[in-house]
């Protein structure tokens, strides 16, 4: 839905209404969509919003029909795909770049391009009449082959005008130095990429909003140049950074960056100063506009300082973090605001589940860590296990408003659900290797979808609690579903 809703945004489809910002209108008008059926939502994040969605196939046909003779987009290599009705290209989106598919986009006249959407490959790709100076919209998400291609990345600093550039997992190195000439340029994602380091002149990108990089589960990072304080009035989302000091953004510089509404670290340098700096800058940020926290921290000697803020982060709707957290931060009962929370499975604990079950607008509650991040997590599930006397409660009343659980274990203790539990509850999803079983299911009310997934082959025990639950769902007013994951 974001990726949508930017491209939108960077079009000019949507602007600012009634004294709200562009992307709560843009996120209003996509909601409408889909209230009016309009638009499917086929997966939701846990967040409760819509992650992707559909559109019918009918009426899908109709939009692009209707798209194609007012010359709104021309769609090449899919069995959409229709002749244009004039020799001016707007939007163009290739679904396929076969040679046969090369050919014709070679053939059209791409002079007016402002739109520009490849699928798949780019190495069958020339362009050779597009003007790059024309696009403001250019998404290659998921396409290969930038070192076979005749799309460069220099052509990139070119397109002097392009306000939305998305490079996800494709395999770039790089931007362009020269970055800083896309004046009006709004989001810049890499996410999933080779680029680990933005070019010094990023700090020049006067419009600068949304700067998404990184890969959480290969744990790769993005560095910030030095001159990146450039960008502090513009930018609202930075992800995926790396904080050190030397001769990239410092953690005491984050402080500037008061318009920031979302900052994900997935990597901070293991120094006392970083520590206190970063602590400050956060405190600092949550007085303005901070709303969206996420910290990666792999050894947890950053977590361990978090009590030490002189105030609190109170105004965060969303809060992640991972690494070995055996103790909540004492302020995380205070965060009643909070509405999805995400944290290492090493704090599942009945004891600091007790604590969450006060936070009045908690919608999505996710304990989640792999053997492969920490080869010591088994040890210490197996210790939470035993402190908790074998059992996982959630307790009669609590949790007021959550609608999604999630745990992702290698070994998932007894979870036990007393009567009048988390009233509003609405799906489960657990993902383990060992699951020793799932008490009290019929007294969550409202309970649609359990999604249980094994990773491995199961174990008899296991597979013998399994069958019990397919056997009580059959009955049951809600679903239960068991998926497999095999590793190599």
């Amino acid at each position: 839905m974001k990726r949508l809703t930017r491209r939108w945004i960077a079009e000019g489809f949507v602007s600012e209404k009634q004294g709200l910002s562009v992307e709560v209108v843009a996120e209003t008008c996509f909601n409408q969509l889909i209230e009016r059926k309009l638009i499917r939502a086929v997966e939701h994040n846990s967040s409760g919003r819509v992650k992707s969605c559909q559109v019918h196939d009918m009426v899908l046909e109709y939009l692009i029909s209707k798209a194609a003779e007012e010359d709104f987009i021309t769609v090449v290599g899919s069995h959409w795909s229709m002749p244009t009705h004039s020799n001016k290209v707007r939007r163009l989106s290739v679904h396929s770049s076969d040679s046969k598919r090369a050919q014709h986009v070679d053939s059209m006249n791409l002079s007016h391009v402002r739109s520009l959407t490849v699928f798949e490959s780019l190495d069958k790709l020339h362009f050779k009449s597009l003007k790059t100076r024309m696009v403001q919209v250019l998404d290659l998400q998921g396409c290969r082959g930038f070192r076979e291609s005749h799309v460069k990345v220099s052509d990139i600093s070119e397109m002097v005008l392009l306000k939305y550039l998305c490079l996800r997992s494709t395999d770039i190195k790089y931007l362009p130095r020269n970055i800083h000439k896309l004046k009006y340029l709004e989001t810049i994602d890499i996410r999933e990429t080779g680029v680990q380091r933005l070019p010094a002149t990023v700090g020049k990108l006067q419009r600068i909003k949304n700067i998404l990089g990184g890969d959480k589960r290969a744990r790769k990072t993005l560095k910030l140049p030095r001159e990146f304080k450039g960008t502090t009035r513009t930018l609202r989302i930075l992800s995926g950074v790396e904080i050190a000091e030397g001769s990239t953004t410092a953690a005491s510089d984050l402080k500037y960056f008061t318009g920031l509404r979302k900052l994900a670290i997935y990597k901070i340098h293991q120094n006392e100063d970083i520590f206190r700096d970063l602590l400050s800058s956060i405190q600092y940020l949550t007085g303005y506009s901070l709303q969206t926290l996420k910290i990666d921290d792999e050894s947890s000697d950053f977590h361990k300082t978090l009590d030490s803020m002189s105030s609190y982060p109170t105004d965060l709707s969303t809060l992640e973090l991972s690494g070995m957290l055996l103790k909540l931060p004492l302020w995380i009962k205070e965060l009643h605001r909070l509405v999805k929370l995400t944290l290492s499975a090493t704090a599942l604990r009945t004891d600091n589940l007790k604590v969450l079950s006060n936070l009045g607008s908690l919608f999505s509650l996710t304990f989640s860590i792999s053997e492969e991040q920490d080869p010591a997590l088994g040890a210490i599930l197996q210790r939470n296990k035993s402190e908790s006397g074998g059992e996982i409660f959630f307790p009669a009343g609590k949790f007021s408003k959550l609608k999604l659980l999630r745990i992702f274990v290698p070994l998932l203790p007894l979870l036990n659900f007393s009567s009048k539990a988390v009233p509003e509850l609405e799906r489960i999803e657990l993902r383990f290797n060992r699951l020793e079983g799932l008490h009290g299911m019929e007294n969550l009310e409202r309970l649609n979808d359990v999604l249980l997934t094994v990773d491995g082959k199961r174990s008899e025990p296991t597979k013998s609690i399994l069958d019990d639950l397919k056997e009580v769902s059959v009955s049951s007013k809600y679903t239960v579903i068991v998926n497999e994951s095999h590793h190599d």
